[in-house]
């Protein structure tokens, strides 16, 4: 991995480039950043990059026997540790490592869900257990064989319980030349002995126009398709990739058509729609749905007179435009409510037909309804 196959994040990757040119890399780093914004895979490029044996001004060569083997993910200083889903209690990330190489090389973007995809999950609960601890240290008390590092990455720490205390000693007294990155999503979650023992590098989410840019160049997406996923991913690249995967579809047109429908109070229009909804799978009920929480906040916007903050494209804007002279920020914070819920309700394997039904018949009520109140005095419960 090299850091300029990693979408956005350019100050991260110079901040990382100056911590070797100016010989400050710290023995134990906490690479914090969201879902899908690269986190894990600026971990390794910037291990490639330590390891190459002929680093560029702003990139590992990719040419080197080094880079070479970091490609496969198989360089003998290279570790990693991550959650998985143990059968025996002897099991650790060893075991593994296989399914681990081709879950990351296929996407560097990689989620838990889209991990326990390729593994004999079950219903078991993901963790890093004790004898993985009692691993790392093992692997970590030799010298790099090859390297001028010898380097672990832990994807996840927060799924580190209380045997994670295994491995302080190790993480504050590593050997020479020895480096901990810790790749987490939740700082909250993270043992504070391990947290209070490490760098931290910040990475943030993604930019719309980063992703929109991605999918158009490398995965040849069209200019409206491509706005329309890096608007929905809001800025996880993990899942624009994963909206690549389901059915092409405009959910502005859906959405739109719908609140129409529910708008004039058309019953059996809207039945028809949520016959169509039961069908779309749950997915692209979920991105539907969240379509439509992002869009109506974009409508809240305009009417509250910061336009300039709504980025949407142009026939999108057009229609925001339209409808924030019918609705109330009262009202469109009723309906992004009715919403979340029902985003949160499909995750959880809701009767679709009975939601959706639901969900039109509030939405409804809250258009029709003349007594909600017009600004942001109305909190949804």
């Amino acid at each position: 991995m090299q850091f300029k196959e990693i979408v956005g994040q350019e100050a991260t990757k110079q901040r990382l480039l100056n911590t070797v040119s100016e010989n400050r890399v710290s023995h134990a780093q906490l690479f914090l950043g969201p879902e899908g914004s690269g986190s894990l895979a600026l971990a390794v490029a910037y291990a490639q990059y330590l390891s190459c044996e002929d680093k560029q001004p702003g990139d590992s060569c990719g040419v080197c026997s080094s880079c070479r083997k970091y490609q496969k993910l198989m360089h003998p200083d290279l570790h990693f540790s991550y959650p998985f889903f143990a059968k025996h209690k002897d099991d650790t990330a060893l075991t593994f490592i296989e399914q681990w190489r081709g879950a990351l090389t296929a996407n560097p973007y990689l989620s838990l869900d889209i991990w326990r995809g390729y593994l004999d999950a079950e219903n078991k609960q993901a963790n890093i257990n004790i004898a993985e601890c009692h691993q790392i240290i093992k692997k970590l008390s030799f010298k790099p064989f090859e390297s001028e590092y010898k380097i672990l990455i832990l994807w996840l720490p927060e799924y580190l319980d209380k045997e994670g205390n295994a491995l302080l000693k190790i993480i504050e007294e590593p050997q020479p030349n020895t480096l901990f990155l810790l790749v987490a999503q939740n700082q909250d979650q993270i043992l504070n002995t391990i947290l209070s023992r490490t760098q931290l590098v910040k990475i943030p989410a993604l930019e719309y126009d980063e992703i929109k840019a991605h999918l158009i160049n490398t995965h040849h997406q069209t200019e409206e398709a491509a706005a329309e996923i890096a608007y929905l991913s809001n800025g996880n690249m993990t899942e624009a990739l994963a909206m690549l995967q389901q059915d092409s579809k405009s959910y502005h047109e859906l959405f739109v058509q719908w609140l129409r429908y529910c708008f004039g109070n058309k019953g059996i229009e809207v039945m028809a729609f949520v016959e169509q909804f039961a069908k779309m799978g749950r997915e692209n009920q979920k991105n539907f749905l969240r379509y439509g929480t992002s869009f109506i906040r974009e409508c809240c916007l305009l009417i509250a007179g910061a336009g300039s903050l709504v980025h949407l494209p142009a026939k999108e804007l057009d229609t925001a435009q339209k409808m924030s002279g019918v609705l109330s920020i009262g009202k469109s914070q009723m309906i992004i409510d009715e919403l979340e819920k029902a985003h949160y309700h499909v995750e959880r394997n809701a009767n679709p037909k009975i939601l959706f039904l639901d969900v039109s018949l509030q939405i409804i009520k809250i258009l029709i309804n003349k007594n909600v109140p017009a600004g942001n005095q109305y909190m949804p419960s």
